[in-house]
Order: structure tokens, then C-alpha cells, then sequence
């Protein structure tokens, strides 16, 4: 390609364009399109191999799907929630598999039965209130040290997601819980 001084419309100023062997301005213009389409598309490759997606989505869960998962089918995952957060603790299926020492927690979220480490039916709930800070303490504990770091996330509990009326919860961010690491996994 050769640059070449045109004069615009007044004669004033020169000013220089790219013209191609057959000083054709738009065949310039055109070899320049198809220069930047071939960058963008070399561009735009690598950066989805750098920003690749998580492979598994994850769900949203109402009690009524989570209590499918509570360890009775052998086929089926084990899951329970703490926190709102649904683990696969089917690995632990000796802890919590039918008939084992911690069935009581599968398939629902048993946030205060962990913070108390109690099997009382009357804590497998998500319900905090009128725990005290100890308690709050042990339960975060063993969320971040058990749980997390054991156990693959699977999803969340509607009502963590959701506010009691069915609306959505402005708090809820998808970046800032457990193991999201982009905003579309939701």
C-alpha cells in the first residue's frame, strides 16, 4: 500500500491516505474492514478461552425439590443446605446416607441444626433466629471449614435467594456468593 496526499475541498490542507497498489481509496478501506474482522475474531477467541464458563449451572432449589436428595434412593445425590447454600455431600455417604448417624440433615437446610450441632426435628431448619454468637461463630466455622471445603456446591434454597413474599432479594449478589465465579452461572 502506498500513502498518497490528496487536498481536500478548499485546496488547504494535504492530507494523507492509504491507497492500495490500484490507488483504489475504498479497496484501502476494504483490506483494512477485513484486517480488523480477522483481529476482532482472533482477539475475541482468546479472550473466551480466558473467561470460559463454569461447566455445571447452578440451581435453585425449593424444599419440595431438595427433600428428593435426602439419602433414601441409592441413585439419587445426597444434598443438604446449610446457610442456604445446597451441598453434594454424596462422598460422605457413611455420615450421610440412609440410615446414617447424620440422615436427619439431608434434603432440607439444616443451618441452625448445624449451628448447634443438634439432631432435635425441631432444628432441621434454616432459622437463626435467637441463636447466640457462639453459635453463630461454630456455625460459620463449620460452613467455610466442613462444608465448603469438602463438599461440591450444587445450588441454592429459594429462600436464600428469595425474600418470604416471593420477591426477590436485592441483597442476594450470585458474584459474591460460595464458588460463583461469574454473574452468568445463575
Amino acid at each position: 500500500m502506498q500513502h498518497q496526499q490528496i487536498r481536500d475541498r478548499e485546496g488547504d490542507e494535504g492530507v494523507s491516505v492509504l491507497k492500495s497498489p490500484n490507488n483504489s481509496p475504498t479497496m484501502a478501506t476494504a483490506q483494512l474492514c477485513v484486517f480488523f474482522i480477522v483481529f476482532s475474531a482472533t482477539l475475541a477467541t482468546d479472550v473466551k478461552l480466558k473467561f470460559k464458563p463454569a461447566t455445571t449451572p447452578v440451581r435453585l432449589f425449593t424444599e419440595e425439590e431438595l427433600k428428593r436428595y435426602d439419602g433414601s434412593e441409592e441413585a439419587q445425590p445426597i444434598y443438604m443446605a446449610v446457610k442456604g447454600v445446597v451441598f453434594d455431600v454424596t462422598k460422605g455417604k457413611e455420615f450421610y446416607g440412609k440410615g446414617a448417624p447424620y440422615n436427619a440433615l439431608v434434603g432440607k437446610d439444616s443451618t441452625r441444626a448445624v449451628a448447634k450441632m443438634s439432631l432435635d426435628p425441631a432444628d432441621l431448619t434454616s432459622d437463626t433466629t435467637g441463636l447466640t454468637e457462639e453459635q453463630l461463630k461454630s456455625l460459620d466455622s463449620v460452613f467455610e471449614g466442613t462444608y465448603k471445603a469438602k463438599y461440591p456446591i450444587v445450588g441454592y434454597t429459594a429462600s436464600r435467594i428469595l425474600n418470604d413474599d416471593g420477591s426477590p432479594n436485592e441483597n442476594f449478589k450470585p458474584e459474591d456468593q460460595p464458588h460463583f465465579q461469574i454473574k452468568d452461572e445463575f
